[in-house]
């Protein structure tokens, strides 16, 4: 494939059953991860290791609520250290946590993902749950686990394995639906409510004076100690960007419930005027936006001290529809065309001094998309799900609709591999487009003319 690193999650239950080091740990978890991690490095690949990506342990959930309760952030500082001892002198990449943001606000403000907990008011068929308090304590746990995890790793770990360790990230972008001064305040507060929430107090040490302003005595604060804890503790960024909105104020009405939902004041809109403020994927939240990449690092950059960041996830999705043929499904050309005006932005943004250091393409087979499941397809290669294919045909146009992709980073490669290391070797470029004279061809437009609409419309904030 001609990518030298590979992002993967290590599952919590998976070693640890019991959630606890006192319930034993599975040494067939152990092998598993040893033998992944060695196989990743015999063959060049880096590891990027995430630590939680939303798979909490049953037996927490059940006895005290999981991060709902302070006694998460021992058992998920218990659980980081087995994976450093265990992993840690091959592991040089460690993320704590993986999108926070998505696992308080699906998870306990709407109930539309795991726990399922919700506000019963809104009639969603939740377990249970409070939307106006849960998804902020939920979020707080996350932070202070992660503080305490990082500071277990640089205290005893990081000088001996030489390794790194930051948080993951996921943001979307919002303009302003108008030029009125409400509308670019309510733009503002949409960040801070989804991508403030976490990197302020990563930065600062507290949440953002727009969040602690309008959430009130039901946002949680941070003692002196665990401020100090937080400012500072990633070695990098990895960010996670997908989408973009229009974003409208919402003025407050006091008779309606208070919930995360609703506590920013925001409208926000996937079009103006009745036009898309870009194409859509399959799921119905993914609006097509890549100017908003380099909008978003650019305000992290002014924002929060211009951190090392790593892109560690971007990618569109479409409906995995059993009625296309093998080649008619291969060939998807707009997603070439996604990959390629997302780089030009990244590019632009280090031109521009952000310091992205990598970059991974959501995801590289087609998954189990969470509530999505099967229906849709997020893959850099095909991936048969059940049709009756000739497996003969599948190494070859598996490999083509891999290739559609890499050849589009390696026609960046000139540019972007002076500042990081983003992806192949230039002599596989030639293998992908060897291979691509075979088959159906890529489209080899660069986009200048969708770049230059997009550069002429909206500007960063």
């Amino acid at each position: 494939m001609g990518w030298d690193a590979y992002r993967f999650s290590i599952s919590w239950s998976r070693l640890l059953p019991n959630g606890k080091l006192s319930g034993g740990v599975n040494k067939e978890g152990i092998k598993y991860y040893n033998n992944l991690i060695n196989e990743l490095l015999r063959n060049g690949l880096t590891p990027f290791v995430t630590l939680f990506h939303w798979d909490l342990p049953q037996t927490l959930e059940d006895e005290y609520g999981g991060f709902l309760s302070p006694h998460i952030v021992n058992h998920f500082q218990d659980y980081a250290e087995l994976c450093y001892k265990e992993f840690g002198d091959r592991v040089k990449h460690w993320m704590t946590l993986n999108e926070p943001y998505t696992f308080s606000n699906y998870g306990y403000a709407t109930g539309s993902q795991a726990p399922g907990r919700c506000s019963t008011w809104q009639q969603l068929n939740c377990t249970g749950g409070d939307s106006s308090t849960e998804p902020y304590l939920v979020t707080h746990h996350q932070l202070l686990a992660h503080a305490a995890a990082v500071k277990l790793y640089k205290n005893r770990y990081q000088a001996s394995q030489n390794g790194v360790i930051g948080i993951t990230l996921v943001s979307d972008w919002f303009e302003p639906l108008s030029e009125e001064k409400e509308n670019k305040n309510a733009a503002l507060r949409a960040l801070d409510f989804m991508f403030g929430w976490f990197a302020e107090p990563l930065t600062s040490g507290d949440y953002p004076q727009s969040m602690r302003s309008l959430v009130g005595s039901r946002l949680p604060k941070f003692t002196k100690e665990q401020s100090k804890l937080l400012i500072g503790s990633f070695d990098f960024l990895g960010l996670n960007y997908y989408t973009g909105y229009y974003a409208s104020d919402a003025p407050r009405n006091n008779s309606v419930y208070a919930s995360y939902t609703t506590d920013a004041g925001v409208n926000l809109s996937s079009e103006r005027n009745g036009v898309l403020i870009g194409p859509k994927g399959a799921s119905e939240w993914l609006n097509v936006y890549p100017q908003g990449i380099q909008h978003l690092l650019l305000y992290t950059k002014k924002k929060y001290h211009n951190p090392i960041i790593y892109i560690t996830e971007n990618g569109v999705d479409e409906l995995n529809d059993p009625k296309l043929s093998l080649a008619e499904a291969l060939n998807d050309t707009h997603r070439i065309d996604f990959y390629n005006r997302h780089l030009h932005y990244v590019q632009s943004s280090i031109d521009n001094g952000v310091k992205v250091k990598g970059f991974f393409p959501w995801t590289l087979l087609d998954d189990f998309e969470w509530s999505s499941g099967f229906s849709i397809r997020f893959d850099a290669s095909y991936y048969s799900m059940g049709k009756n294919e000739d497996p003969s045909s599948l190494p070859y146009l598996h490999l083509f609709h891999l290739c559609s992709i890499i050849e589009i980073l390696c026609c960046f490669e000139k540019r972007i591999l002076r500042s990081c290391n983003l992806i192949a070797p230039r002599s596989f470029c030639f293998v992908a487009q060897e291979i691509g004279s075979q088959g159906p061809a890529p489209s080899q437009d660069v986009s200048k003319t969708h770049i230059a609409n997009e550069e002429a419309g909206t500007r960063p904030l």
